[in-house]
């Protein structure tokens, strides 16, 4: 933000004249300064002050009354400054409330920030602040951010951005400053002493950091190029991602989908600043399910819900979620809001579409006077104990008085070592260490297994008589086995809706789409193999086979890229996405590119999974074999340094850690190791044996 001027009006005052003009930007000076009670004279100084200070933009206003000659409207700072004064407003007045209450009644009112600024909002059903502008401010913002400069936001951005602009990331007034970034990272606390768990950064790539200056103005724009708001870019700083990783999710492994996130696809330059809300993303699908924090808080004031308990998934619900949720609900007696997350999860999670047409068939399930759903766009970061703290913020600001705390919430699964991320319950200890605080009462997952002799689902530490009864669960890995394989789901486990549903979504492996995807040395032999295997699987039917060659993408599809490390990554990513298509609609797609970057095969992985299998195949020739069937002659002439950055000469190859096949091809022929790579697709289900 600028310097204050000395000729600035006092903040209640400037508070007051920035919301006349956010309110009524086209009403006349004479009739502004009689809503604000002040003098044309007075009113006339406060606007060129408040315009020298970059809060007011001037204009030329039409019409035949020369003393109206200009027009003041609020620029994006000015539109930042006022929910800074409104926040400091709304203090100062509650503080006053609260001392007159206690003068009067001898008691607190309950709205005083006591400790910290989430405080403000104690009231589960009072509305909470919001960054937009009002409608008539944001059609002025869209004109003039037109000559700013403007970011494309990531997916993971919008979801975060959406989340600043309606008040699910309250008390956030934008992307984090460095001295905000720097506490939440060490101490799970913004710079003023709030608890808040998760770094909500602007990352951005170091070329465009560089086209920025601190105090700048821009734009932010969904991947069409709307508008959703603008920011003032205070800080910019080039982030420890290492010290990042460590502190918020407990190591540097990038094993964990959010450091791997971290280091591989976010950019290297963080940008910090407050937002001012234009309007919200749009969402197509579901939009009678999606409410902001101050719909719900509404509808909750609406029915008179004073307790709301909030049960966070990303999973489809079955028959012991619903006895979980049933459970949590009358321990606390309280109305049930189940708020499944459909943003960002973790890779391989089943898509929104599907949990939420689950969902939708489930809600019938539970009594339609005391249940609820709403869907959440919150791109989760798999945090675990963290993670945790930071959804009971989330769901506080939503109106909600009590949440539903898992076993390993949010974990996101094994390290590299094949260990567990997290303890079975860091998550609820974490939580109820800082619960008073957060304003929102946890509730403990109870597991909750079948019970045969008695037909019901009961909590695990409750059953006193373990050793005399049927004790029945499916896990999440059994339940992924049994549809891919077409095996009978049973009714105690899940609902006949449900499980029509998946099986819908996800067919048996032997009908879905998949990849194949060749890594190796250039002569290594990937070619002939994934031409040999594109012919087997032609021969046996049943689904198009697509294959995507090296060298024939190169011509057809990346013609215009060199063999730098940014264009090879960027290669191979459209060489993924075209995958990801065919697998995504039920075909085999057949890849054979040298692919020498680790990350980069695990961002291909990762995208081609949200839809079927991801079969990699190390074609593990060695270099020096490679090189004597060299036919083209170019590792000799990179031997040469006739070719910069070829792999395995003069660039390096990642070797892969854990492919699903390893074919050796030295002294092996290429039907033999073809036929290997059709065995190994038979084990995993996605051939029929033939």
């Amino acid at each position: 933000m600028p310097d204050v001027k000395p000729n600035l009006p006092e903040e209640d005052q400037l508070f007051r004249l920035l919301r006349q003009l956010d309110l009524a930007p086209d009403a006349s000076q004479r009739a502004t300064a009689a809503a604000l009670g002040i003098s044309l004279g007075r009113l006339n100084a406060w606007l060129r002050a408040a315009t020298e200070a970059g809060f007011i933009k001037v204009s030329e206003r039409a019409g035949p009354d020369k003393r109206q000659r200009f027009a003041y409207a609020l620029t994006s700072r000015g539109a930042a400054e006022k929910v800074r004064l409104t926040d400091r407003f709304l203090a100062r007045k509650f503080a006053e409330y609260d001392a007159l209450h206690a003068e009067l009644t001898g008691t607190t009112s309950g709205f005083v920030p006591l400790k910290h600024r989430n405080r403000l909002v104690q009231n589960n059903l009072a509305p909470i602040p919001e960054l937009y502008v009002s409608y008539d401010s944001a059609q002025k913002l869209k004109v003039e951010a037109a000559d700013l400069v403007s970011h494309d936001l990531t997916p993971r951005q919008i979801c975060d951005l959406e989340l600043l602009m309606n008040g699910g990331f309250y008390p956030l007034k934008g992307f984090l400053s460095q001295a905000d970034y720097d506490g939440v990272v060490e101490s799970m606390r913004l710079a003023d002493g709030t608890l808040w768990p998760m770094p909500i950064t602007l990352d951005v790539s170091e070329e465009f950091a560089d086209s920025i200056e601190l105090g700048q103005d821009i734009a932010l724009r969904d991947q069409e190029g709307v508008i959703l708001a603008t920011m003032t870019v205070t800080d910019r700083w080039a982030p420890d991602k290492a010290r990042e990783a460590e502190k918020v999710f407990g190591a540097d492994d990038d094993a964990h989908p959010a450091v791997n996130y971290l280091h591989n696809t976010a950019g290297k330059i963080y940008l910090g600043g407050p937002v001012t809300g234009i309007q919200q993303p749009v969402h197509y699908d579901f939009r009678g399910s999606r409410d902001t924090p101050n719909e719900l808080r509404a509808y909750f004031r609406k029915l008179g819900w004073r307790k709301v308990v909030a049960f966070q998934t990303r999973n489809p619900l079955h028959r012991a979620h619903q006895e979980l949720t049933f459970r949590a609900a009358r321990e606390a007696q309280a109305n049930l809001l189940i708020h499944p997350v459909v943003g960002m999860t973790k890779p391989g999670d089943v898509d929104h579409f599907t949990r939420v047409r689950c969902y939708e068939a489930v809600l019938d399930k539970y009594p339609a006077s005391t249940t609820t759903m709403s869907l959440l766009n919150l791109a989760m970061r798999m945090a675990g104990p963290r993670e945790a703290v930071w959804h009971g913020l989330i769901r506080k600001n939503h109106g909600c008085t009590h949440f539903i705390v898992g076993r390993d919430h949010a974990g996101p699964g094994k390290n590299s070592a094949g260990e567990d991320f997290y303890g079975p319950y860091d998550a609820q200890d974490l939580f109820r260490e800082h619960q008073d605080e957060i304003g929102i009462e946890m509730v403990d997952f109870k597991h909750m297994v079948y019970v045969q002799e008695r037909a019901q689902y009961e909590a695990m530490d409750e059953i006193k008589d373990k050793d005399d009864v049927t004790i029945l669960n499916i896990s999440g890995t059994e339940l992924r086995r049994r549809l891919q394989e077409g095996l009978e789901i049973p009714d105690w486990f899940s609902f006949p809706e449900v499980v029509s549903e998946l099986r819908r979504t996800r067919p048996p492996r032997s009908q879905q789409g998949f990849t194949v995807f060749f890594t190796g040395f250039s002569g290594s032999g990937k070619s002939t193999i994934a031409n040999a295997l594109m012919v087997k699987l032609m021969e046996m039917g049943g689904r198009p086979v697509t294959l995507l060659d090296g060298d024939i993408v190169r011509k057809n599809l990346s013609s215009e890229l060199g063999f730098s490390k940014e264009h090879r990554d960027l290669n191979i990513r459209r060489i993924g996405y075209v995958a990801s298509e065919i697998t995504k609609n039920g075909g085999i797609a057949i890849c054979a590119p040298i692919a020498p970057y680790a990350a980069t095969r695990r961002a291909v992985r990762e995208e081609i999974e949200q839809y079927g299998a991801f079969v990699e195949v190390h074609v593990a020739t060695s270099i020096e074999e490679c090189e004597r069937r060299d036919r083209k002659g170019l590792y000799k002439l990179a031997r040469e340094g006739k070719i910069k950055e070829f792999t395995g000469i003069s660039d390096p190859y990642d070797v892969p850690e854990n492919p699903e096949l390893s074919v050796e091809t030295e002294n092996v022929d290429v039907d033999n190791c073809a036929h290997q790579v059709i065995l190994k697709l038979e084990s995993m289900g996605l051939i029929a044996a033939q």
